[in-house]
């Protein structure tokens, strides 16, 4: 019967473990208001993919392509569906040892993130360590789509 209780215990703190991790996941707004990122759980490692962006409402040129990138036959590619967000792992609070994609700049840069509440994600890109970096929040959103374009 000990065994038994230990056992459901160690079940119950594995949930609640388990669930407090994934408070990540969901469609977050990038601090520029630009793009919508979801942030999904494949196995153990959190990614992300812009499931929507503004310039392909405004005009700008449609689709917008990945024309930034130093790879050219990469430069063809949507930005929307693009994995910018890939490899992060939860550990003690924080989901790193992950990468950040830039299709403003073509560039790629180590990652972490963390949740500030439910409501706010910061993120931070950096070149070898992260002294050496820039820091964004992202706001959570109800859908693939801003919030303030939802009626």
């Amino acid at each position: 019967m000990h065994t038994i209780k230990i056992s459901l215990i160690s079940l119950l703190i594995t949930l609640s473990t388990l669930s407090a991790n994934d408070k990540i996941l969901g469609f977050w707004l990038s601090e520029s208001g630009r793009a919508v990122v979801e942030i999904t759980k494949e196995n153990d490692t959190y990614n992300g993919e812009i499931t929507w962006l503004l310039v392909e409402h405004t005009g700008e040129h449609n689709p917008a392509l990945d024309k930034e990138n130093p790879d050219e036959k990469l430069q063809a590619r949507k930005l929307k569906g693009l994995k910018m967000l890939s490899g992060f792992k939860y550990d003690d609070g924080e989901y790193e040892g992950g990468k950040i994609y830039d299709p403003k700049s073509g560039k790629t840069y180590k990652a972490y993130m963390e949740l500030e509440n439910d409501n706010k994600i910061k993120l931070r890109g950096y070149v070898g360590i992260s002294l050496f970096g820039r820091t964004s929040y992202w706001e959570r959103q109800k859908s693939a789509v801003p919030d303030k374009f939802v009626k």
